[in-house]
């Protein structure tokens, strides 16, 4: 459980559904966090990171920090061409 009382059941909820309608899956192990970001269409993985302390995520702020960072990442990522998903 981290310290603003979130247990790691919902911290996974709150991260994962910040991502809809990709799919989003995080795994808790010891007092770290790993969170895979999956295109539902392809399944192919868009953004994987690992090693996230869970001894950070202690206010909002911080957990809002955290899925802003991961957005910013996954934007990063290099994008398919609209012509290249006709074919």
């Amino acid at each position: 459980m981290i310290a603003c009382t979130l247990s790691n059941l919902e911290l996974r909820s709150i991260i994962e559904s910040a991502f809809l309608p990709m799919r989003c899956n995080c795994s808790v192990v010891d007092d770290s966090m790993s969170v895979e970001i999956i295109d539902p269409v392809s399944q192919d993985v868009k953004l994987y990171s690992s090693g996230i302390s869970l001894d950070h995520l202690d206010t909002s702020r911080a957990l809002c920090e955290l899925i802003t960072a991961l957005r910013s990442e996954l934007k990063k990522q290099p994008q398919p061409f609209p012509h290249a998903l006709a074919g």
